[in-house]
């Protein structure tokens, strides 16, 4: 009897929580995604301005909600000096969202260094992985095709992991929805693996 009543609280007042990175280069368009995430999926969510968002010191944080599923977002700067802090998070995270600014050819290798050092860290084996090229509303950008060649060097680092590379425009918000309905079923997928974490309802 209390196994049948301990099931029926799970379902009816826990969800399945879990923790996602959004990680890319400083103004790849990380927080301004991050805020489209949060406005898109929750309807009492009063979104910033997003013409006024700066590049991150520290950490963002975000959540929504999909069913019984939690994604708790963790959106860290992307500057040189505190991507040495993104492996602190890596542990605890179900997925890994990195963008890339397609409009920035200048700095495309730069960004795929600290992916492929983002990759090959042991505490991200088989966590699902979404690669966005940003920007893609933006004249000259790199289209997601040439994108593709240019990451496709590391796939042999990507490994066996799902993975979904995608063109957004993030401060449209076009591609968001997509993207994070794959990155859902990735993640309970994977679970696995990496089982989530349950959280009461609030």
């Amino acid at each position: 009897m209390y196994t049948l009543l301990s099931g029926l609280y799970k379902y009816l007042f826990q969800k399945d929580e879990y923790f996602v990175l959004i990680l890319g280069l400083d103004n790849a368009g990380k927080t301004t995604y991050l805020e489209q995430t949060k406005t898109k999926f929750n309807r009492s969510y009063q979104g910033m301005n997003l013409s006024k968002i700066t590049s991150t010191v520290g950490l963002n944080i975000g959540k929504i909600d999909l069913g019984k599923v939690r994604l708790n977002f963790w959106d860290l700067g992307g500057q040189e000096e505190l991507q040495s802090l993104w492996d602190k998070y890596y542990a605890e995270s179900h997925a890994v969202i990195y963008i890339v600014d397609s409009s920035d050819t200048e700095r495309l290798e730069e960004s795929k260094t600290a992916f492929d050092k983002m990759i090959t860290n042991s505490s991200l084996c088989g966590v699902p992985l979404m690669l966005l090229a940003n920007k893609q509303d933006l004249d000259g950008c790199v289209k997601v095709s040439d994108m593709k060649a240019i990451f496709s060097p590391s796939q042999e680092l990507i490994g066996h992991r799902d993975l979904h590379v995608s063109g957004v425009s993030a401060l449209k918000g076009d591609g968001v929805n997509e993207g994070i309905h794959w990155l859902v079923e990735s993640i309970k997928k994977n679970s696995i693996q990496r089982p989530p974490t349950l959280k009461d309802i609030t």
